[in-house]
């Protein structure tokens, strides 16, 4: 008997897992019943260090070009509404905290982060934002804080990032299908509806 399921490795920061967010949902309403893991890939480690200039430029130019490829959204008064850092670990740990304290959690503080940076310019590479995400999905804000600072969730995230190299996962968005033993891409990097479903159909 065949027991397929799927392996979802993303950043919540990542601006090509932003765009692939409503194709990604579209594509699971049509397939109910698969399970998805969702793993954290973790783009950049933990920073205090204000965002060079030309980085800055760099990522802002990839959200126009993202925006005129796929239609997906961006504010861009996060750049100046910010002091942006290259970090997005903290937003990793933030999702994978809210998965222990809800069966949904990773999916819910995944759009709950995206929403923020992407749409409503904020930081979610600040504590305080995460904990204001975790309070927009209905989480208890003292107890999601306790647990986004511990060594539990920190060692999580590092068994995940662990995971993601085992996996041979070296972008963002990655869904894979697990089939029994093997493991298929369905898409590894940003993808389209009919493309995943014709990957996934060539597997059945």
């Amino acid at each position: 008997m065949e027991n397929r399921s799927l392996i979802y490795v993303m950043d919540p920061m990542c601006s090509w897992c932003w765009a692939f967010s409503k194709t990604l949902d579209n594509w699971l309403q049509q397939h109910p019943d698969l399970d998805v893991l969702w793993v954290m890939g973790g783009l950049a480690p933990d920073s205090d260090e204000p965002m060079p200039q030309s980085m800055r430029e760099a990522i802002a130019s990839t959200w126009q070009r993202i925006e005129s490829q796929t239609g997906t959204r961006f504010n861009y008064d996060f750049w100046t509404r910010n002091t942006p850092r290259r970090s997005t670990y903290p937003s990793c740990r933030a999702v994978i905290a809210a998965g222990e304290l809800h069966p949904q959690g990773r999916q819910l503080m995944s759009k709950a982060i995206q929403q923020a940076y992407y749409l409503e310019a904020k930081n979610p590479s600040d504590t305080n934002i995460l904990i204001e995400c975790a309070a927009s999905i209905g989480l208890d804000e003292i107890q999601f804080a306790e647990l986004l600072s511990s060594e539990l969730i920190d060692s999580k995230l590092n068994s995940e990032l662990e995971f993601c190299k085992s996996l041979g996962v070296q972008g963002f968005p990655a869904l894979l299908l697990v089939n029994n033993e093997s493991i298929t891409p369905l898409a590894l990097g940003y993808s389209t509806l009919d493309k995943i479903e014709k990957r996934f159909q060539e597997t059945l």
